[in-house]
């Protein structure tokens, strides 16, 4: 990176000192109980805006991490210049079935990826990195700069996706800066759960802009100190608009400490008189090291279980920052070669993952390990929303084949948040004193609480912005707006798939698992207009058909009248009667069993005899269907049409249907005079739009 000349006090150039010292007889609050402590306020200069001359406003707007935890992506917009802050992922509740994964649309950068310049990270977290690997396959993005930990980890994972050609990865460290022709970036290091989180600070024309990325003031940290020094220079230098973590918004008083919670942990594995398992986040870096140099503290052999810890730890090995020796890891598989008291476990599996390494060993699946009566279970993190029922059946499991289970309680504290909760804030505020607010990193209601955290500290009322993802704030001349919205709609990855495409397929799978399908196969003859017989219903998770014999038989009579209705009509077409059938049937189904299954309307144009053969098949409910699933509100359904291809054979002619949406085999123009010849040529004509033929 180079060095420019910046709006901001000389006190954090370069030769800034890295970390801010605090003296033992501060009165910044430690690990105590002391909830209520306020906290300290420095002397403050008078704060000093930098606004140029310009008619063009600085955008600022996210594409994820609004009203929501997860897939975080901001963006800064001047003129023709684009940067980017993160590009992470969200990870799906269980309401998303077979959703490895969510990120944003990236439509807008895809558009206007002429003017990206870069995309700066603030940490490694899956949240604000798990994107880039999507977002470089679709976007050009020139080059990554992420604090040393994160541009390993992104390495990585380009590395493992074979996109590491796509784009350049760079470190960065806290006194680097970066400037292209309107924009200037500089970083003040700051406290979370991994090692090299940055605050972010954008110059831009129309004033500083300064985002935190996830943070929170350790008094007593693990790994570096919080730059306050730094924090309250750019106070000084002025801050037009600040975005702050607000995971913990509604949390009263401090976060505790890292320091007091491996205390703790210190504790328990002192007490534990065999075999120890300990779970916690992947990503909380500082707790892993701990647990690791811990264990080897105490005697205790690691084994390390879970793909997601296994990559952790080796890249923090390789960059230094765990200094044990490769022959205090072993093998699952060696495990039964050491006494219990002189083992550990760490494994993934804290938030109760069906496949998580934890989870396999209490069903007894594991190949190497299982619960004996002397393990300790130690859970070091608290369940997500939404996850807290998978933990609960995990404990349960875990306690029933004999493991003693210790959770986060007030009785054994054992995990705290990475973020900053209401004091932590205050202090935010109070060093920055920005001019507006955007909180980000939270749901409604806590973007909703730290306005009113800011507001009573230094924040003036109606600065404060609840915005969606994809609403523009526009800042011009010392004023901010809210401006027009971009694309921004959650895009749903299926297994390795980030299209479009597969979000409709979620969206499928979705209802089919809630109101299951209706499949409507009906017969007619495209010649004669004419329907040839009774419509067949197959039920699928709607209702239990034994017990609806009323709810088909009506079923059938309203698409037999809506077929009919339709065949009988100028211009009758394979689309009208396919939304025909669902218009119809989808109200009755709704209004009887409170379901609105996806309807799939089923058409076998016939255009000779079927074989009884044929027509068993169909009353079995085994129709050849290859079409896809579409939704019956209105959504791009997938209904499938046949013809048949008659060709002889021992005594019967079998009818194949052919599926895609909107495409059907249109009656066949007679290819032979001989009227007793069976087989007929396929006809060309697909009847999306074209109507019947009427004879």
């Amino acid at each position: 990176m180079q060095n420019f000349k910046s709006n901001l006090p000389k006190n954090i150039t370069a030769e800034t000192e890295a970390k801010t010292e605090i003296s033992k007889s501060s009165s910044l609050p430690n690990d105590s109980e002391d909830t209520d402590a306020k906290p300290f306020v420095f002397k403050q200069k008078a704060v000093n805006r930098h606004y140029e001359p310009t008619t063009q406003p600085t955008k600022v707007f996210a594409l994820g991490g609004l009203e929501e935890i997860g897939k975080n992506t901001y963006v800064v917009e001047y003129g023709n210049e684009i940067i980017i802050i993160d590009a992470g992922v969200k990870f799906p509740d269980a309401s998303l079935l077979g959703v490895s994964a969510v990120i944003p649309d990236y439509s807008y950068l895809k558009e206007n990826q002429h003017k990206i310049k870069a995309l700066f990270i603030t940490h490694g977290h899956e949240d604000h990195i798990g994107g880039i690997q999507y977002l470089v396959k679709d976007v050009h993005i020139p080059v990554i700069y992420a604090p040393e930990l994160g541009a390993a980890l992104i390495r990585d994972r380009l590395k493992e996706a074979k996109l590491q050609d796509k784009t350049v990865v760079k470190d960065y460290k806290a006194d680097d800066r970066w400037r292209s022709s309107n924009l200037k970036v500089s970083f003040a290091a700051l406290n979370h759960s991994i090692p090299d989180a940055f605050g972010i600070l954008i110059e831009t024309p129309n004033g500083n802009i300064f985002t935190t990325g996830d943070y929170k003031f350790d008094w007593t940290p693990l790994g570096h100190y919080t730059e306050i020094n730094k924090l309250a220079a750019i106070g000084d230098a002025g801050v037009e608009l600040l975005l702050a973590d607000s995971t913990n918004a509604e949390v009263e008083g401090y976060t505790p400490g890292e320091k007091g919670i491996i205390d703790n942990i210190d504790k328990l594995f002192l007490k534990a008189p065999g075999r120890i398992f300990i779970t916690t986040f992947a990503s909380n870096v500082h707790r892993i090291q701990y647990i690791i140099e811990a264990a080897h503290k105490n005697g205790r052999k690691i084994v390390i279980l879970g793909r997601s810890i296994e990559r952790i730890i080796k890249i923090i090995r390789q960059m230094g920052h765990l200094k044990i020796s490769e022959k205090e890891f072993i093998k699952p598989i060696d495990v039964q070669k050491y006494k219990p008291n002189e083992v550990i476990v760490l494994t993934t599996g804290s938030q109760g993952e069906p496949m998580a390494a934890l989870s396999r060993i209490a069903n007894n699946r594991h190949p190497q390990i299982n619960i004996q009566p002397t393990d300790t279970v130690i859970f070091s993190s608290s369940p997500i929303p939404g996850n807290k029922a998978d933990v609960e059946n995990l404990v349960n499991r875990l306690t029933r084949v004999g493991a003693k289970v210790i959770e986060n309680s007030p009785q054994h504290k054992i995990h705290t948040s990475g973020h900053a909760s209401q004091e932590e804030q205050k202090l935010l505020f109070t060093l920055l004193r920005p001019n507006y607010f955007l909180p980000m990193h939270g749901e409604f209601r806590m973007l909703k609480k730290h306005i009113e955290t800011g507001e009573s500290v230094n924040l003036e009322k109606g600065h404060g912005f609840l915005l969606a993802n994809g609403d523009q704030l526009e800042l011009l001349g010392g004023k901010a707006k809210v401006g027009k919205r971009v694309e921004a709609e959650a895009v749903y990855i299926d297994g390795k798939d980030a299209t479009a495409q597969a979000s409709n397929v979620i969206r499928e799978r979705d209802i089919l698992s809630r109101d299951g399908l209706m499949a409507v196969v009906v017969s007619i003859d495209s010649q004669t207009n004419k329907l040839l017989s009774a419509p067949k219903i197959i039920s699928r998770g709607s209702f239990y058909v034994r017990e609806s014999a009323n709810i088909i038989a009506e079923s059938i009579n309203i698409v037999t009248n809506t077929v009919l209705e339709i065949l009988n009509s100028p211009k009758p077409t394979f689309g009208a009667i396919k939304q025909g059938i669902k218009s119809s049937l989808s109200p009755y189904i709704f209004n009887t069993k409170r379901r609105n299954p996806l309807i799939i309307p089923v058409i076998l144009n016939k255009k000779s005899d079927v074989s009884n053969d044929t027509q068993n098949r169909n009353n079995n409910g085994n129709t050849s269907n290859n079409g896809n699933n579409g939704n019956n509100n209105n959504n791009n359904d997938r209904s499938t049409n046949s013809s048949t291809n008659n060709k002889p054979t021992s005594s019967a002619t079998r009818t194949k249907g052919t599926s895609g949406e909107g495409k059907a085999n249109n009656s066949a123009k007679s290819t032979s005079s001989n009227k007793n010849q069976t087989t007929t040529k396929k006809s060309k004509d697909t009847l999306t739009s074209k109507p019947l033929a009427i004879r």
